[in-house]
């Protein structure tokens, strides 16, 4: 391999998969779809795992628990299933995906002649009772309803509603910073113990403590790629690369004057940031994830699609953000 892939300079990468990377706009959504497009993506790790570099990966879950909320809901409907909270949905969804991606991942690595492991943590993250996301909450989950079925639900279950962009209405849950990765320590064990590790999935199965100090799980979102900058930083990792459906990051995205910016110092991103220029419902979030990864002690941040993977870790696609005395 040639460009940043050195088997010489073995790295600690945090690969964050996007949901929507995993079933993208106007897909179904089958089994199948993701398997198919999962497993381009494993077989570019698996190269990275045969330089040398240690691999953690990260996932969002958010079509994959819509659904499974819809189901839950439609379980209980019909046939009077007891429904499971919103957050034992979200730790399905890390069962089910982290699967998917580890046995893809481990028959890449077959194929590769690699005899090396991989393995799923179904992972806690810690946020506080007291985030104002709880009073406030802005996360969009699940499928789109007209006004009066929107709004039988929001009695019926005490839903936060809204409506979505023209495109309908849908619930809305908070989204808290994470705080802390409940299980880093034996996420950083098994790294250095050369497992590949797929941890964190959907932001990670949002916690509180108690009184007690005993955990207990509360119904949010918490952001994939922000909890995936915090794991990085908890176990050293050295790059954080975030898989969307866009292979570069641009300045002044859907206009005549949009322009690809394949590098991007901390410095300048902040003040795009700043500026307005990354929406908070799109780029935005992923740029907040970069510069605190960064903050934090991390080498870079590179941002690009699911197939662009090795390109941009080459440095021959996507958007490598670094610090600002590397610019």
């Amino acid at each position: 391999m040639t460009g940043h892939v050195d088997a010489a300079v073995p790295r600690r990468f945090v690969i964050a998969l996007g949901g929507n990377a995993i079933i993208p706009v106007g897909q179904e959504g089958t089994y199948d779809q993701q398997v198919a497009i999962t497993r381009g993506t494993m077989t570019q790790v698996a190269r990275l795992a045969a330089a040398g570099h240690q691999v953690v990966m990260t996932h969002g879950n958010g079509p994959v628990v819509g659904n499974i909320i819809l189901r839950n809901d439609a379980g209980h409907a019909k046939y009077g299933l007891p429904g499971m909270p919103m957050f034992v949905c979200g730790a399905d969804s890390q069962g089910g995906l982290g699967f998917m991606i580890q046995q893809a991942l481990g028959n890449a690595l077959r194929d590769a002649g690699l005899d090396m492991s991989v393995a799923t943590v179904v992972t806690q993250v810690l946020v506080s009772r007291d985030d104002p996301a709880f009073a406030n909450p802005t996360k969009p989950i699940g499928p789109f309803y007209d006004e009066r079925q929107a709004r039988l639900l929001e009695r019926e279950n005490g839903w936060s509603v809204v409506k979505d962009a023209g495109r309908g209405w849908r619930r809305v849950v908070p989204s808290p910073l994470p705080r802390k990765v409940i299980e880093w320590e034996a996420i950083r064990t098994l790294v250095d113990g050369g497992v590949l590790t797929i941890a964190t999935g959907g932001g990670g199965v949002p916690v509180i403590r108690d009184e007690a100090g005993h955990l207990q799980g509360v119904d949010a979102v918490i952001d994939k790629d922000r909890a995936s900058a915090l794991l990085g930083q908890l176990i050293g990792a050295d790059t954080l690369v975030i898989i969307t459906q866009v292979v570069v990051v641009y300045a002044g995205f859907g206009t005549p004057e949009q322009e690809a910016l394949p590098v991007l110092t901390a410095d300048r991103a902040a003040a795009m940031l700043a500026a307005g220029e990354f929406p908070p419902g799109s780029m935005g979030p992923k740029i907040e994830s970069a510069l605190s990864f960064l903050e934090g002690g991390g080498r870079e941040v590179l941002i690009t699609s699911p197939e662009n993977l090795l390109a941009a870790i080459d440095g021959r696609s996507g958007t490598r953000i670094v610090p600002a005395d590397l610019g």
